[in-house]
């Protein structure tokens, strides 16, 4: 199975500028919050060390010892107040970062063209729009703002201390070195490791999903050890992949841990050393230490989250690799008219190994088309192309002279595939039926339901506002098949598809669907991909493929004359 690509680093950036540019205002609310925050927690030990000097020189009374105390007090609210208030900004700025995210990754994935969808490993997709996106929102939510923080305050106190005093400026910055050589080794590391521990994490959810929906196969056809030990082998890889990044916190947090201690140590030792030589005062010393000393919390504080914002980074790439494979909105022609078109296509799943080989067809307005061949020879493929799912590697799918792919990726569902997959999303019947075309008014909708014989709806007391899916109403296969159809008859294509859409459906579900899209075919173009060649003998023309081509074209009774493949898979069909 294949992988959606990963965004580069450049890309990422990109992409948290881009978040960033769309909430500049409550950015810069919480910069000036955090700022703010920052000088009113410098207050209280600046009059702590005024406190001292002056009781050190002899120079205080009473009453402006309480008035510092007061000063003191008053600061600590202050700061305990815009510290609440910035954190709560902080977190709602990260909230709003999140829901722009997942508007991104819903809609990212939505683009993909199903070609991609269709060869993508589960596991892969599933773990970028879940616990991709839940990493990359705890880590907006709550590292963000942390180390944000956390970083505004270190650099306010760095700026206070040089305005204090340049000396003790410089001590505090001697365990700058070692933390930057610490961070540039973990983060040169980090990346790689956590991306490989996401992908690892993909891999446990596909095989846990491929387990669990194939549990019936594996025990029919005694495959319990062979799938035991292919997940044993994925748990041991995602197990490798989380101890890599262990190591590397490991090395992390005990080297930043000790150069937190060094700026409050050198501070006391040269400050009590400057001021034994009358280079300054004792109040300059305190407050100085007192600052330093205030550098731990929110040094602590980065670097308990720089490993959760370094998982939330390497998942924040995932998410915005998922568009990486979804085509740009081309701009399209109106057609001439509904006439498709098949010129020289060729297309294959695997490079070197080509499915269709230079097909040439021509499908007329309101035709009835049957494609018809052994299994593997290319029909569904060939199907896939004239709906626009597909592209061909090489040749053109026209409707009216526009390529039929670029109208899908517009928006024009002109051409639809009808298939025995269906699905029932969360929500009302009316929000089901009307995603085929929002503005549809319910009368249109009802009308769709008439159609396709879905009398069940009758039934319904709440009517189209009924809830569907999980919590609601449970639709069975044949009410699920009439939904799928009634959807497509809001759509109103110009030309169906259809690829067996009943061929998994026991008989007496699969004669219902057959009258509800008995009645979506009416007046529309059909091109219908027969499995079973008792559906092709009522079309107008029937198209062989064979091997990838079109060996034979012609209607039932002309082919079978032929004496040709068709009228081969004729006979084996009615065993002569």
């Amino acid at each position: 199975m294949n992988r959606l690509p990963i965004a580069d680093r450049r890309e990422v950036r990109r992409a948290a500028v881009r978040l960033m540019r769309g909430e500049r205002r409550a950015l810069t609310v919480v910069l000036v919050l955090t700022v703010l925050t920052a000088l009113a927690g410098l207050v209280g030990p600046y009059l702590l060390g005024k406190i001292v000097g002056g009781v050190k020189d002899g120079g205080l009374t009473l009453s402006t010892v309480d008035l510092f105390a007061l000063g003191v007090l008053g600061a600590a609210v202050a700061h305990l107040l815009l510290v609440r208030y910035s954190a709560l900004q902080a977190a709602r700025l990260g909230e709003r970062f999140l829901a722009s995210l997942r508007e991104e990754a819903v809609t990212r994935s939505l683009a993909l063209p199903a070609r991609v969808v269709d060869r993508l490993s589960t596991g892969d997709l599933l773990t970028r729009v879940t616990s991709d996106v839940g990493t990359v929102g705890q880590a907006l939510r709550d590292s963000v703002p942390e180390v944000f923080t956390g970083v505004v305050h270190i650099v306010v106190v760095f700026v206070a201390m040089f305005l204090l005093d340049p000396v003790l400026g410089l001590a505090t910055l001697v365990g700058a070195p070692f933390t930057v050589w610490v961070l540039r080794w973990y983060l040169a590391r980090a990346r790689d490791a956590y991306l490989a521990e996401s992908e690892a994490n993909g891999d446990v959810a596909e095989i846990s999903a491929a387990v669990g929906g194939g549990s019936r196969t594996i025990e029919t056809y005694g495959l319990r050890d062979r799938m035991v030990a292919a997940a044993d082998d994925t748990i041991a890889r995602s197990y490798r992949a989380r101890l890599r990044t262990l190591r590397l916190r490991n090395v992390l947090f005990p080297v930043t841990s000790f150069v937190n201690t060094l700026p409050t140590a050198l501070v006391l030792l040269i400050g009590g050393l400057v001021h034994a030589a009358d280079g300054v005062g004792i109040e300059v010393v305190v407050t100085g230490a007192l600052w330093v000393w205030r550098l731990g919390e929110p040094m602590d504080r980065i670097l308990f989250w720089i490993e959760f914002l370094q998982r939330g980074s390497a998942s924040f790439a995932r998410i915005e690799g998922i568009g990486a494979d979804a085509e740009p909105v081309p701009a399209v022609g109106v057609p001439a008219d509904d006439r498709i078109e098949v010129r020289g296509a060729h297309h294959s799943y695997v490079d070197g190994h080509e499915v269709l080989h230079g097909v040439d067809l021509v499908v007329q307005p309101g035709e009835r088309l049957a494609i018809v061949g052994v299994s593997g020879a290319g029909k569904s493929t060939l199907g896939r192309l004239i709906a626009g799912v597909d592209r061909p590697a090489e040749g053109a799918v026209l409707v009216g002279g526009v390529p039929v792919a670029d109208l899908v990726a517009a928006g024009e569902q002109q051409v639809v595939l009808v298939t025995q997959e269906h699905h029932v999303f969360i929500g009302t019947l009316r929000e089901n039926l009307a995603m085929a075309a929002p503005d549809a008014p319910d009368e249109r909708l009802v009308e769709a339901l008439r159609t396709v014989e879905a009398q069940w709806f009758d039934e319904l007391p709440e009517g189209l506002d009924t809830k569907l899916g999980a919590g609601g109403l449970e639709l069975d296969p044949a009410q699920a098949q009439q939904l799928a159809l009634a959807r497509v008859e809001v759509a109103d294509p110009h030309t169906l598809v259809l690829d067996e859409a009943t061929s998994s459906l026991d008989p007496a579900t699969a004669r219902h669907t057959e009258r509800a899209i008995a009645a979506v075919r009416e007046s529309r173009t059909v091109i219908a991909i027969a499995h079973r060649l008792q559906t092709a003998r009522d079309a107008d023309r029937i198209a062989v493929v064979d091997a990838g081509r079109v060996a034979e074209l012609g209607s039932h009774d002309d082919l079978v004359a032929g004496d040709g493949t068709y009228a081969t898979l004729w006979r084996s069909w009615h065993g002569g």
